[in-house]
């Protein structure tokens, strides 16, 4: 049999327990150093085993009613005291035993300790309170409730375990720094690219953001460099305002906030976007790109593409008497010029009849309508075999280019390629046919991003022509077809956009990668023909797939391949299917998605029939 006296004992033992702890928090915390330090310490650390010595001699000499509640009692301060031990090993304890912080000699113990006995205090004093206030609730009870104490004790595990997962949880939240945007707006997150192109830093970069506190431009801005900085320890970023750091914006050129400045010696690039959101939207949904350019221009040292002209080129802007005006490249330009390109012309009046400049970085001829001179193919010949670069790219109605081609292992047929099946529709005529659509790529360094998107980048040819490699094949030149067309492309001799009989169906190639072994002391010779100069003309190049083939093309002729990767975007992009796409999801959304609903409601409503049916005869039967 309980007494109130006996409850009260056991009360005061608790509470001298928990004095004992709060004494030990007082010296580590509030006191900190000092004579009086150890003294309360230890004052506290013996009134704890104090009052646990006390509870042992109670649980011994409880009656059978009472001991079950005593262990209880007794294995929550034994959880206390285990906390307290474990406290002092990770510090002052922790350095006389080991000679030396245990912070220092084993770091990784060093941190299990600093989080385990905290929860193992909160672990033993939460449950311990509420033990004794059900103990206290009992005191006039001539028998003790086993049931209402260990609901007492579960309950008070389960909060504490609560508690430690929930301050677990908010310390591993706040060290991770990790955000989910799930907005429709989105800024645009660092690319493999980007990525990819920090990493390569050799040199201290510095990103200066200049935005006033709590803006939203600014936020998604640093929250972008924040992603990105981790990349390498060459990046350094700094958040100022301008308002308040005027100085400096002036020595970086900024006058106004709302400017991202990349700076590295003396080159320097900004991007303004401003304070504005909705202004801002446009640009930090292709953010990733836009600090990509300006970090080529930065990082890397500037190169020099030379485009042909003089033969009816694309990228020739002068007319040609008597042809039919083509789309220009433009856009093509632009982008070149996006990734630090200096884009020059090159012509017979440039020297192009005795030799390429030396400083050209590569030379692209763009679907030239007329054969190219003798000597100019001797000069590009010379410029390939000597370790230079070319880019060709030619069309049916251009010129077959058969004298520069052949010393790359290929031949064009001037033939153009249709496909009746897998085709991009523009004015849903038959001539669609010709405009061929493919995901089929290789693993070539030249169309790594391709690779890596499949079919989310379908790349679009509107105009190709049937390239075949030569036989026999060139001596100690090696191909690789990067792109090819879908299997059942065939070469339409008769342009009526039909497969028939004689005409040769298969995956034609579309994008040939070709590489010589390099001779001593210079670099390996590289090209890259293309079945169509479209596929790079404006309008086009606004297709993800192409834009990607561009920039991809561009790396691995530069020999920077290493670079290739995804540009991240958040714009919006059409949805684009093929004939045979539009057909499933025609009979899909008209006929399939109907027949289902109908389908689940039929079955469903006769299961309730069922059911009701044989509620109805148990019920007669009860009857």
């Amino acid at each position: 049999m309980s007494t109130p006296a006996s409850f009260g004992t056991g009360l005061v033992a608790t509470v001298a327990f928990v004095s004992g702890l709060v004494a030990v928090f007082i010296a580590e915390r509030v006191l900190g150093a000092g004579s009086g330090r150890v003294a309360l310490a230890a004052l506290g650390t013996a009134v704890a085993v104090g009052a646990t010595g006390w509870r042992v001699v109670r649980l011994l000499a409880a009656p059978p009613a009472r001991r079950t509640l005593e262990r209880w009692v007794l294995m929550l301060y034994g959880v206390g005291l285990v906390a307290l031990v474990l406290y002092f090993v990770q510090g002052d304890v922790g350095t006389a035993l080991l000679g030396a912080p245990l912070s220092r000699s084993a770091p990784k113990l060093a941190v299990v300790l600093a989080v385990l006995f905290p929860a193992l205090l909160v672990c033993a004093l939460v449950p311990l309170a509420m033990v004794e206030a059900a103990l206290v609730a009992m005191a006039r009870a001539p028998v003790p409730e086993t049931g209402r104490v260990r609901s007492a004790l579960f309950s008070g595990l389960g909060m504490a375990f609560v508690g430690v997962f929930a301050f677990a949880a908010v310390y591993v939240a706040t060290q991770a720094d990790a955000t989910w945007d799930l907005s429709y707006f989105r800024t645009a997150r660092p690319g493999d690219a980007t990525r990819k192109l920090v990493r390569g830093l050799n040199e201290p970069l510095q990103v200066t953001l200049f935005f006033p506190p709590a803006n939203e431009v600014g936020e998604a801005v640093r929250q972008y460099f924040r992603d990105l900085a981790p990349e390498s320890p060459q990046l350094t970023v700094d958040a100022l305002d301008q308002a308040v750091e005027p100085v400096r914006g002036k020595a970086l050129g900024v006058s106004n906030n709302g400017a991202v400045v990349l700076s590295r010696g003396e080159r320097r690039e900004v991007l303004n976007l401003g304070m504005d959101v909705e202004r801002a939207r446009g640009q930090l949904q292709r953010l990733d790109a836009e600090v990509q350019r300006r970090l080529l221009a930065v990082a890397k040292p500037q190169r020099v593409v030379y485009l042909t002209g003089g033969h009816g080129e694309r990228a020739d802007m002068r007319p040609v008497p008597g042809e039919a005006a083509r789309p220009s490249v433009a856009q093509f330009k632009e982008l070149l010029r996006g990734q630090n390109v200096d884009v020059r012309t090159l012509t017979v009046a440039e020297g192009l009849g005795t030799e390429v400049p030396r400083d050209a970085a590569m030379v692209v001829v763009m679907g030239p309508t007329r054969e190219l001179p003798a000597e100019e193919v001797t000069a590009l010949r010379e410029y390939w075999e000597q370790g230079g670069r070319l880019w060709i790219a030619v069309e049916p109605e251009g010129a077959a280019l058969e004298s520069l081609l052949k010393p790359l292992g290929l031949r064009s047929l001037r033939i153009p390629l249709a496909n009746d099946r897998v085709y991009f529709r523009t004015t849903r005529q038959q001539s669609d046919r010709g405009n061929l659509g493919t995901a089929s790529f290789s693993s070539h360094p030249s169309v790594t991003s391709l690779s890596a998107l499949g079919s989310q980048a379908a790349v679009a040819f509107m105009g190709a022509v049937a390239l075949e490699l030569v036989s026999p094949p060139v001596p100690g030149v090696m191909l690789d077809t990067g792109v090819r067309a879908h299997g059942e492309t065939f070469a339409d001799a008769n342009g009526d956009f039909e497969p028939e009989s004689g005409e040769v169906t298969k995956a034609w190639p579309l994008v040939v990668s070709v590489e010589r072994p390099a001779a001593e002391g210079r670099p390996a010779p590289r090209a890259v023909v293309m079945a169509d100069a479209d596929a790079l003309g404006d309008g086009i190049l606004g297709n993800v797939g192409n834009a990607y083939l561009a920039v991809d093309t561009l790396r691995w002729l530069s020999g920077e391949e290493a670079l290739s990767g995804a540009t991240t975007s958040e714009e919006d992009v059409p949805l684009q299917h093929t004939r045979s796409q539009d057909v499933v999801w025609f009979y899909a959304t008209v006929f399939l998605a109907p027949l289902v609903v109908l389908a689940v409601g039929f079955f469903v409503t006769r299961r309730r029939g069922r059911r009701a049916a044989r509620s109805t005869a148990v019920v007669g039967g009860a009857r």
